[in-house]
């Protein structure tokens, strides 16, 4: 039997591997697999195995999601850098791949406080920032601000 990934990448789900195959069938196109016996969609035990083994195939892409998204979470909890662009304004990656505080940007961010408790407008804000070389837009201090 191939291995449930290489189902997994062929059809999006247990059903789209049943629809696909059907749709197949009734254009005349034979779909051989060679370690469920030829033509799956020939004989009703190629088609119930075929069956059984999609929704295997889709049940182990469902647990990967499910394990890298408690990783996410569990690393998001510990402070850990996730990787993208860059972590997040006010901290560094460290070299264990925990974030470490950027003091610049720290500094940064209590002047953005101090500002915005004087009243200034996010946009003021940001242009300010942009002075010290802190490349923000509105948005981005505003977010920075709610965390």
């Amino acid at each position: 039997m191939a291995p449930a990934s290489t189902r997994s990448r062929a059809f999006r789900s247990a059903l789209d591997a049943l629809q696909q195959t059907e749709a197949l069938r009734e254009r005349g196109v034979s779909l051989h697999l060679l370690d469920l016996g030829g033509d799956i969609a020939g004989n009703g035990l190629s088609r119930l195995f075929m069956t059984i083994a999609a929704a295997f195939a889709e049940l182990e892409r469902d647990r990967i999601r499910e394990r890298i998204t408690q990783v996410k979470r569990d690393q998001k909890a510990r402070h850990r850098f996730l990787g993208g662009t860059r972590p997040p304004f006010g901290f560094r990656a460290g070299d264990d791949g925990g974030l470490v505080a950027d003091e610049a940007e720290q500094a940064a961010i209590g002047k953005a406080k101090r500002m915005r408790g004087r009243g200034k407008s996010l946009r003021y804000i940001a242009g300010k920032l942009a002075l010290e070389g802190h490349r923000l837009n509105p948005e981005s201090v505003r977010r920075l601000l709610a965390r």
